[in-house]
């Protein structure tokens, strides 16, 4: 895990909206609030901070929007766990 690639995904604009949709799909009122209380869960989980890592060294540029590379349900997950703000 690094730390880097952490921060990098944290403010990956394309990740955040991804987040910010799935707080609002998962019932937010305030989704654009609500998710800088998410984004550090879900950058620092570890199958995203891998998966972000991985896309990183084979060159993509957009490895936050990528749903191949971080899927809807890897995002779903790691805000479900997440500790609620």
């Amino acid at each position: 895990m690094s730390f880097n690639t952490i921060n990098q995904a944290a403010n990956d604009q394309a990740l955040i909206g991804r987040v910010t949709a799935c707080l609002a799909s998962e019932g937010s009122t305030n989704p654009t609030g609500d998710v800088w209380a998410y984004i550090w869960d879900v950058a620092s989980a570890a199958d995203v901070e891998a998966a972000y890592a991985s896309a990183l060294a084979a060159g993509n540029d957009n490895p936050g929007g990528d749903e191949t590379v971080i899927t809807d349900q890897m995002i779903l997950s790691a805000v479900q766990a997440a500790p609620t703000p």
